[in-house]
């Protein structure tokens, strides 16, 4: 795959550690659910070092009274590609826990491979804010491109990508096709097989997640 200059992949091994228990298909659903917010957390920190809006405020100490910078309120939205993205949210909440939460609810046709669309659900004032669009498998990139292209279509200017596992095909996509969203994915995985999974990837996370197959 070839670089783009709006594509991040984190090389942090407290990450790969969390990835490798991911990917293990003993790991219980708790386990799996609880280590993909955690992954989510870690790369939430990472990729709004830049991007996000600030304030200044005036703080009083014990000793003194001095200018501190802040996150400005209300400022971030969380938008899950359902079903597996609502894994990550709990993630970015630990982070921003007042952060206002959007759903865009697609999935796979199994025979085209091409995202349907079903549902699309976002706050009230989005267009302003950051929005965090998060799915932790970045695949074909079908889903992330259309999901994006919506939130243009409502408006939104400043968003970011997130994804747990991501394929070059996928990654490729989404770059060439959103060159002015920031994408960030924890691992790159080798590529995708003749049916749109990931390899070696992690099975279907949504099953994974919640318990269904």
């Amino acid at each position: 795959m070839k670089n783009y200059d709006n594509v991040i992949i984190f090389d942090h091994p407290l990450i790969h550690h969390k990835v490798a228990i991911l990917r293990d298909e003993r790991t219980s659903m708790k386990e799996f659910r609880e280590l993909v917010e955690e992954i989510t957390t870690l790369m939430t920190y990472e990729s709004l070092k830049d991007g996000v809006l600030t304030t200044e405020v005036e703080v009083k100490t014990p000793l003194e009274t001095c200018k501190q910078t802040m996150v400005a309120d209300n400022s971030v939205v969380i938008v899950p590609i359902l079903r597996a993205g609502l894994g990550m949210v709990n993630g970015v909440h630990v982070l921003f826990p007042s952060a206002k939460v959007g759903h865009i609810g697609m999935y796979r046709n199994e025979e085209t491979l091409k995202p349907e669309t079903y549902y699309c659900k976002l706050p009230e004032g989005i267009e302003e804010k950051l929005v965090l669009l998060v799915d932790p498998m970045l695949a074909t990139g079908g889903s992330a491109c259309d999901a994006i292209q919506l939130l243009k279509e409502k408006g939104c200017k400043h968003i970011k990508f997130m994804a747990i596992i991501g394929a070059p095909e996928g990654v490729s996509k989404v770059a060439e096709e959103h060159p002015d969203v920031n994408i960030y994915v924890s691992t790159l995985d080798r590529c995708l097989n003749e049916n749109g999974y990931i390899l070696p990837g992690l099975g279907d996370a949504g099953d994974r997640l919640f318990g269904t197959k």
